[in-house]
């Protein structure tokens, strides 16, 4: 009589290796995607600073039609409505995560936890003609603009966008501190408040700065929406009313004009190397949101 196990035993290795290759090619594959996209705008992105001289690169002005490629207000523009939309999204969405982790009962949790997911699949074109049609009007009429269409208009869209990843990102962040820590708290006379305040957000310091800078990732790669909302002017926001007067971001500019730019030209090199930077940022922020992960977990903070 034949040993079933025995004959089986081969088998099951084999189908063991297959699985675990593929599980490893594939995830070597998703870096070397990355690292393939990265050499794609290296490759059209370089030639700009052969064609086009630092000080014209380095400039305050962006008008393509006569030769003038400054990448500053584009880049100062991106930077000012992404910090803008995170210091409205922090507080929304660390008290959130707070109220949905700690305070919330069971039954409201339940809801609020699949409607915060449902906010992240909203297309950002939806958010942009809302913006366009809703409150641009509002701050144009209450807050007495030239325009509606600003930076601070595209700050609170992009605002609305990212609550979602820092509140999910948080809250996980909230949900793996250890409840003795809770409890220990409470023991010791504190309030639920104290706790939440003196303790707990300390213990998540690290995942909520993740949360951070996942939030930050996702605003400032955004294209669509702030190029509905923000006005696209490429000026340098370096007065105390930019935030109330129209910019243009790396992205807007190069979804707006790569369509119809000449393949082979300046422009088009220039608007690669936008995109290079854009890369460069995005990669930075992933990468110090990754770390802090990383380092708690050294720390034994996660489970």
């Amino acid at each position: 009589m034949l040993d079933t196990k025995s004959t089986d035993q081969p088998y099951r290795k084999w189908v063991e290796f297959a699985i675990e290759s593929l599980i490893r090619v594939i995830g070597f594959s998703s870096i070397g995607f990355v690292f393939l996209i990265f050499l794609f705008l290296m490759r059209e992105g370089l030639t700009a600073l052969l064609d086009v001289s630092w000080g014209n690169l380095l400039g305050t002005r962006w008008y393509p039609i006569l030769d003038i490629y400054g990448v500053l207000p584009l880049l100062l523009g991106s930077i000012l409505v992404t910090l803008i939309a995170i210091l409205i999204a922090l507080p929304l969405g660390v008290g959130t995560a707070v109220f949905v982790r700690e305070v919330a009962p069971g039954w409201a949790r339940e809801i609020l936890k699949p409607m915060i997911e449902v906010m992240a699949g909203i297309p950002s074109v939806v958010l942009g003609f809302f913006g366009m049609t809703l409150l641009a009007p509002l701050f144009l009429k209450y807050l007495g603009l030239a325009t509606g269409l600003t930076a601070f208009t595209g700050s609170v869209i992009l605002a609305y966008m990212a609550l979602p990843t820092i509140i999910s990102v948080a809250e996980d962040a909230l949900d793996a501190v250890p409840k003795s820590y809770r409890d220990a708290s409470l023991a010791m006379g504190a309030t639920q408040w104290q706790t939440i305040w003196r303790v707990v957000i300390p213990a998540a310091r690290s995942g909520i700065l993740t949360a951070i800078m996942l939030g930050l990732g996702r605003a400032i790669g955004e294209t669509m929406l702030v190029m509905m909302v923000t006005g696209n002017a490429g000026r340098m926001p370096l007065t105390l009313d930019s935030l109330f007067r129209p910019i243009r971001t790396m992205t807007a500019t190069i979804a707006a004009e790569m369509g119809e730019v000449a393949q082979g030209s300046s422009h088009y090199h220039v608007l690669f190397a936008l995109g290079i930077i854009l890369f460069l940022v995005t990669f930075i922020i992933n990468l110090a949101a990754a770390s802090a992960i990383f380092r708690k977990r050294r720390r034994g903070g996660l489970r």
